[in-house]
């Protein structure tokens, strides 16, 4: 299956009104679009339902698998874990800083993923997670400690 053929699909199942969970046994993940923002749901977190109906785009990360949860209970978890990458995610936002926001999401990523899946990350993504310009992203990421 070819790679745009592959995001359309997965496109469609988080429009589809149904929930969906990140395979929390792998190394993979989410970036969600939405029109003004981006969001990452990692291993564990809730995708679909009525919450991301309205996306615009998506960046499947690792070796991407969705499971439908199986009781009330999973999805209540799945939820909570949903929260709690947003959360990581606003502690970064918090910073007054943009270079410090960049350089944050981009150690929290390099440390969950490996170096070449970071990398083909575009800019203007990492950019959407933190509220930053592409540019400070890839100012980061061009500095001498970047792919150390």
């Amino acid at each position: 299956m070819n790679q745009a053929l592959a995001v359309d699909t997965l496109l469609d199942k988080l429009r589809s009104g149904t929930l969906w969970v990140v395979n929390s046994r792998r190394r993979n993940g989410i970036i969600i679009y939405r029109e003004f923002n981006a969001e990452f749901a990692g291993p564990g977190a809730a995708v679909g339902g009525e919450f991301d109906q309205d996306c615009r785009m998506i960046i499947p990360l690792g070796n991407l698998s969705l499971l439908k949860p199986t009781s009330h209970e999973e999805q209540q978890k799945a939820l909570k874990t949903r929260l709690q990458w947003i959360r990581l995610t606003q502690h970064f936002t918090d910073k007054p800083r943009s270079t410090d926001r960049a350089q944050m999401i981009l150690e929290q990523f390099k440390t969950y993923f490996d170096q070449d899946t970071v990398d083909q990350v575009p800019d203007a993504a990492f950019a959407s997670l933190v509220g930053v310009l592409p540019q400070t992203i890839q100012k980061i990421r061009s500095g001498p400690t970047w792919s150390q």
